[in-house]
C-alpha cells in the first residue's frame, strides 16, 4: 500500500482519469459469452468494486472512459490473427455493435458526462482508440484501470497507458480473470512492477477526501 501523501498526490481528481475496461454484458452480464469470466467478476466482488468507483468518481468529478469491445455483424475490420479472436467468431453470445452485448453491465451507472470509447479491433482498449487523446485532452496525468480481463484486456491497457507517459493506478480488488489464482499473480508480477497498486477504498477514500473539479 502506498503512503497516503504518495496516493493523494497521484490521486488528484483534477488530473485523474477512470478507465473501466470490458465490463459489457456481453462479457460480464447474465448472459456473457464467457460465462466463467463473468461469473468470477461478480462472484469475486470486482464488478461491485468497479461500479463502486464509477459512484465515486462521480461524486468527485473524476472524468469516467467506458471501454467497450464490439463487432461488426459482418466481421469488418475485426482481428483473425490470433486464437482468441478466431474463437470469439463461434460463441453463441456476439459483441454485436447496436446490441445489448455491448452496453455497459449493472451495477455500474454511466452518467451523462461519461464517455464510452468502441473499438471494433485488438485487444487493448488503448492501442488504435480515441482513449489515449481523450485522455490528453482531458489533463490526464493519472490513470485509474479497472474491469476485465486480469488475462488480456487489463494488461494491454496498464501498459499501453505506461508506455504513453500516464501514472496508472491499479485498484487489485476492481479488476478479474480466469482462473481466479491467475489475477493475484498477474498483479503481483507484472501489474505491480508498473502500477501503484491500491484497493477500491483507498481510491474512494482518497477521492471522498478531494475537492469536487467538475460539474455534474
Amino acid at each position: 500500500m502506498p503512503p497516503h501523501a504518495e496516493l493523494s498526490d497521484l490521486l488528484d481528481p483534477a488530473t485523474t482519469v477512470l478507465l473501466t475496461v470490458e465490463c459489457q454484458n456481453g462479457v460480464v452480464g447474465p448472459h456473457s459469452a464467457l460465462p466463467e469470466l463473468a461469473d468470477e467478476a461478480r462472484g469475486s466482488g470486482a464488478l461491485a468494486q468497479v461500479a463502486r468507483l464509477v459512484a465515486g468518481a462521480h461524486a468527485s468529478g473524476v472524468q469516467v472512459i467506458h471501454a467497450i469491445a464490439e463487432r461488426r455483424p459482418d466481421g469488418r475490420g475485426a482481428n483473425r490473427n490470433a486464437r482468441l479472436f478466431r474463437a470469439a467468431e463461434r460463441l453463441p453470445v456476439r459483441q454485436l455493435s447496436g446490441t445489448d452485448a455491448v452496453r455497459v453491465a449493472a451495477p455500474i451507472e454511466v452518467a451523462a458526462q461519461d464517455l464510452v470509447v468502441r473499438r471494433l479491433h485488438g485487444l487493448s482498449p488503448i492501442q488504435g482508440t480515441d482513449v489515449d487523446a481523450l485522455l490528453r485532452n482531458l489533463g490526464c496525468r493519472t490513470l485509474v484501470v479497472a474491469g476485465v480481463s486480469a488475462n488480456v484486456a487489463v494488461p494491454n491497457a496498464v501498459l499501453d497507458a505506461v508506455n504513453r507517459g500516464y501514472v496508472v493506478v491499479v485498484p487489485r480488488d476492481a479488476i478479474a480473470g480466469v482462473p481466479s489464482s491467475y489475477t493475484p499473480a498477474m498483479i503481483a508480477h507484472t501489474l505491480a512492477l508498473v502500477a501503484t497498486v491500491v484497493t477500491t477504498d483507498e481510491v474512494l477514500d482518497r477521492l471522498a477526501r478531494a475537492p469536487r473539479v467538475r460539474p455534474a
